[in-house]
C-alpha cells in the first residue's frame, strides 16, 4: 500500500515508522518541505518528499499535524490525489491550551467533521485516542489477550477497512467507531480517550460518551493533572501509567 505521512513528530513519525516496517510505499513530509524530512526519512528508510508529493498517487494519506494546521493546508492539495484516497486524521482539538478557539467545534460541530470540511474531502477518525507511549511500545500479537483497541470513525465501507487493516498489522484491535458524525465519541477525554482498553471495553466506552460532557472535563480536571505529571518534564513511560490513571478516573465506566 502506498502510504503518504504529513506530519513526523511524534505520532506520525511512529506509525510511518511502522508501517514501512510492514512492508509499505511510505512517503514522509512536513510543512517545511521535502528536505526538511529528509533525515528521518533516511533514518527509517522511506522517501522524504513535500505535502504534494505524499498525497499523489497514495491510497492512504495520514495527516498527523497539530488540530488548527488542516485550515492552513494548500487548497489544491488533494487536486491529484485518488477519488477514493482514504484520508487519516489523528488530530485533536485543545483551545486555550494548545490550539485557538474555534467557534464551530466549541458549538458542537465533532472535530473531524470540521478538518473533513477544511479539506473538502471526506476523512476517517483513527489514532487520536491512544497515547504515543501505547502507540510506540504497547503492541501486540493478533488474538493475544489484553490487545489495546484503536476505535475508527467514518462513513465508507471500504476506507474503513483499509483503516482497520493497518491498524492491526501494527500490534492493536481496530474497532468500528460509527460515522465521522459520531467520531466525537473518541475525542479528547471522552470515555474511550487514551485508557489503554481492550476491543470490548473500547466498545462499551464509546456507547458510554456523553455529548457535551468531555470539553468541561478537558478544560477543568484533565488540564490541572496534566500539568501536574509533566511538571518536572518527565519520560512518557515514567508517567504513563498514571496518565491511564487519571483518564479513567475521569470517566468511570463501572462494571460492564
Amino acid at each position: 500500500m502506498k502510504i503518504g505521512v504529513i506530519g513526523i513528530g511524534e505520532m506520525g513519525g511512529t506509525l510511518a515508522r511502522k508501517w514501512s516496517e510492514k512492508g509499505h510505499d511510505v512517503s514522509v513530509a512536513n510543512s517545511r518541505g521535502a528536505e526538511a524530512a529528509l533525515a528521518f526519512a533516511t533514518e527509517i528508510g522511506v522517501q522524504s518528499t513535500d505535502t504534494h508529493g505524499a498525497v499523489e498517487g497514495a491510497d492512504v494519506v495520514l495527516l498527523a499535524m497539530p488540530f488548527p494546521a488542516a485550515a492552513t493546508l494548500p487548497n489544491d492539495l488533494f487536486e491529484r490525489a485518488a477519488g477514493d484516497v482514504v484520508i487519516i486524521d489523528v488530530s485533536n482539538y485543545f483551545p486555550g491550551i494548545r490550539d485557538p478557539n474555534i467557534a464551530e467545534i466549541d458549538a458542537g460541530m465533532p472535530e473531524s467533521v470540521w478538518v473533513s470540511l477544511q479539506l473538502g474531502r471526506p476523512i476517517f477518525k483513527a489514532f487520536n485516542s491512544i497515547l504515543f507511549y501505547s502507540l510506540a511500545e504497547l503492541g501486540r500479537p493478533e488474538g493475544e489477550r489484553g490487545r489495546l483497541a484503536i476505535p475508527v470513525a467514518g462513513d465508507d465501507g471500504r476506507g474503513k477497512q483499509m483503516v482497520m487493516s493497518l491498524i492491526n498489522e501494527i500490534g492493536f484491535d481496530p474497532v468500528d467507531g460509527g460515522s465521522l458524525a459520531e467520531s466525537w465519541r473518541q475525542q479528547p477525554l471522552t470515555p474511550a480517550y487514551c485508557c489503554d482498553f481492550d476491543a470490548d471495553k473500547t466498545r462499551h466506552a464509546l456507547v458510554a460518551a456523553v455529548k457535551g460532557k468531555a470539553p468541561r472535563i478537558r478544560d477543568n480536571e484533565w488540564w490541572d493533572n496534566h500539568r501536574r505529571l509533566f511538571a518536572d518534564n518527565p519520560t512518557y513511560r515514567e508517567v504513563h501509567a498514571e496518565q491511564i490513571a487519571v483518564n479513567r478516573a475521569l470517566n468511570p465506566l463501572g462494571e460492564m
